[in-house]
């Protein structure tokens, strides 16, 4: 009753709200409590509360955002390792350089002395700036293009792709070798102590055309057409009467045989890749492949059938990278190999190649002092291309026996050697013409060939030069044309074979490899009497032998021809000079010198019906008296070095990359592997 009554009975009464609070909001699950469950809830509720559209936008700008993110750390990751990179690089390379230059110093040639101070790097000091190699001529389907389609020859060694293995660490450490460029060229110090002959490198293989390593083209000029043109004319007649046999008798429409090993084809080979003639080509390369057969009973000439065929065979492997040709040269450097099964180890001269049989000529058991020197350059090769040394090693036994013998005048050697005793014999006469030409030839080209460190063969060559200057030089009446003479026991004769006219060529390739540069004088001075030796002949192309007047006549000239000399063989010597003194010195003279001998080959030995035939009346314009007969070496060698001296690429067939052998079939001057 107290409690409605109007008035207050006692202290004034407060109100209060009471809440009961349930087991699950006690212990505070579902409330606030800055949990990660609670947090996670929150926010999703947030997101679904925001518009579609809002939403995309939102996972638009993540996505964008992840992308960018990616892109960054992928171009940042690139650019690092760039760096990083190059900085290994520039460390590795400040190391390499100092052993390049303690390489092998001794192999840098010194053609002319440096007018200025190069530094210390020995391949800048005296050479042009490297080059990319190019691409080789020959047929397409080997990867090659023809001349006309403007290619160029590409080395076997060119570059080694770039600086970077040149001056690369780990090979450096292995070999402590490098190679040492040279004028464009890179060329081989032996990896070792010993000259080249005593190791052999692995086998090889020609490196492959590289699409980035073409450069601009040099076309082919109308001379260089017209040697073409005169190749294919002898390849008609040759392909027309004398296929797969030795040599074209262009008159009698028929053949002649001497080994019956296609010589005149596979002399050709190498000739046919370089000036571009695919067909041609291929239509020989058929040949080798299904008729070229070793396994016959014939004797051969050794030293004739290692120069056209072992040497055409190797040259062909290197220019066109076939296979086909580095077997069959292997076939056949095997069974040369019976030759040197003698007393002395010099060789014999013939060789069955069926039987494996050798034997000195039937009249005597001499061999030609040229024969035996003038094979090394191609078994020296088939011995690195194929990892076999005894074909080296034969080769440069016979060198080495030859450096120690006496009976040389001056370095003049005689004509023959006994291949019992290992004795020269037919002592006091000396010639640089038949019989013992190619040794001198081989002396200088074998040093070149191993990367110029055996210093027996330089020593050699340079001895036997100073020999020619003091005992076999004379000057005639009344031009004064210096030529090389012989000497028969003390008695000079002014007899030159058109063989010596290798001469100028030789030494102007040892003077561009740093040899003395009087040896250049005097090749301008001998090149001059070889082209006079066609010059003052009525038809314009030379005798096989001229003797000199040594006294003037009146109404004589420089040159006298004897009836039995005056004949014409098609031989390659005097363009082959020809050719190497315009790579040298670029003086035109020696182009206008070689047209005037290709156009009298045209005008006095070319056969209608096709094929060039020997002349036996060089002195006769209008009787020449044809011999019906044309050597293999008129397409391996002649019309060769027509088109090289026509041309103004130094890069076709480099000759800092490449030397001749005696048939003019080129071989790679050795790099380091």
């Amino acid at each position: 009753a107290a409690m409605y009554s109007g008035t207050a009975a006692g202290p004034p009464r407060r109100d209060f709200i009471s809440v009961t609070l349930g087991p699950e909001e006690a212990v505070g699950v579902g409330g606030y409590n800055n949990s990660k469950a609670w947090r996670r809830r929150s926010c999703w509720r947030k997101w679904k509360q925001l518009s579609r559209l809002q939403r995309s936008v939102i996972l638009f700008l993540f996505a964008f955002l992840a992308v960018c993110g990616v892109i960054s750390y992928t171009s940042m990751g690139e650019a690092w390792k760039s760096i990083t990179s190059k900085s290994l690089d520039d460390q590795r390379t400040e190391q390499a350089i100092p052993r390049l230059k303690l390489a092998n110093p001794a192999v840098l040639p010194a053609p002319q002395k440096a007018d200025a101070n190069h530094g210390d790097y020995p391949d800048l000091s005296l050479q042009k700036p490297p080059k990319l190699p190019h691409v080789r001529r020959g047929p397409s389907n080997l990867q090659i293009r023809a001349p006309q389609r403007a290619t160029r020859l590409k080395t076997r060694h060119d570059t080694m792709r770039a600086v970077e293995e040149l001056v690369e660490v780990d090979k450096v450490e292995k070999t402590e070798k490098s190679i040492i460029s040279w004028r464009g060229a890179v060329i081989e110090p032996d990896q070792s102590t010993e000259p080249p002959s005593s190791k052999i490198m692995e086998p090889e293989k020609p490196s492959s055309v590289e699409a980035e390593d073409q450069k601009e083209p040099v076309p082919i000029n109308e001379r260089q057409l017209a040697v073409i043109e005169a190749f294919r004319h002898a390849w008609k007649g040759y392909k027309d009467f004398a296929w797969g046999h030795d040599e074209l008798k262009p008159l009698s429409k028929s053949y002649s045989e001497w080994f019956g090993l296609g010589l005149t084809l596979i002399d050709a080979l190498d000739t046919m890749w370089i000036l571009g003639l695919k067909e041609e080509f291929e239509e020989a390369r058929k040949w080798v492949a299904n008729d070229l057969v070793f396994d016959k009973n014939v004797d051969v000439n050794l030293f004739e059938s290692t120069i056209r065929i072992l040497g055409g065979l190797l040259s062909t492997y290197h220019l066109s990278g076939d296979s086909l040709f580095l077997e069959k040269a292997k076939d056949i450097g095997n069974r040369l190999m019976p030759a040197f099964k003698t007393p002395s180890k010099i060789p014999y001269s013939d060789v069955n190649i069926g039987r494996g049989t050798a034997h000195p000529p039937r009249w005597t058991s001499d061999s030609t002092v040229a024969e035996v020197t003038s094979i090394q350059l191609e078994f020296r090769e088939l011995s690195r291309l194929t990892g076999d040394e005894k074909f080296q090693k034969a080769v440069d036994e016979v060198m080495k026996h030859v450096h120690t013998l006496s009976g040389k005048n001056d370095g003049l050697v005689p004509m023959f050697i006994n291949t019992n005793s290992g004795q020269f014999t037919h002592l006091g006469v000396y010639t640089l013409g038949a019989r013992a030409d190619s040794y001198y030839e081989y002396l200088l080209k074998q040093w070149i060939q191993g990367g110029k460190k055996e210093n027996e063969l330089l020593e050699d060559y340079m001895r036997a030069i100073e020999g020619v200057k003091k005992h076999l030089l004379q000057r005639s009446e009344p031009k004064k044309l210096t030529f090389v003479g012989e000497l028969a026991h003390g008695h000079f004769s002014a007899k030159m074979d058109h063989l010596v006219c290798f001469l100028p060529g030789t030494l102007a390739l040892g003077a561009h490899n740093g040899l003395a540069a009087d040896h250049m004088k005097l090749a301008e001075t001998l090149i001059e009497t070889c082209y006079q030796m066609y010059a003052q002949v009525e038809t314009g192309l030379s005798p096989e032998i001229v003797h000199f007047n040594l006294h003037a006549q009146k109404g004589h000239k420089d040159v006298e021809i004897k009836p039995a000399d005056r004949h014409n063989l098609l031989r390659p010597e005097t363009v082959e000079s020809l050719f190497y003194m315009y790579r040298f010195t670029g003086d035109k003279k020696y182009q206008d010198w070689g047209w005037e001998i290709l156009q009298n080959f045209n005008r006095y030995t070319r056969v209608p019906t096709g094929g060039y035939t020997s002349i036996n009346n060089v002195q006769n314009p209008s009787n020449p008296e044809p011999r019906d007969k044309m050597e293999s070496f008129f397409l391996g060698e002649t019309l060769k070095y027509m088109f090289l001296l026509f041309s103004d690429d130094i890069d076709l067939i480099n000759l800092d990359k490449y030397i001749f052998n005696t048939e003019a079939h080129p071989l790679p001057i050795w790099v380091p592997a």
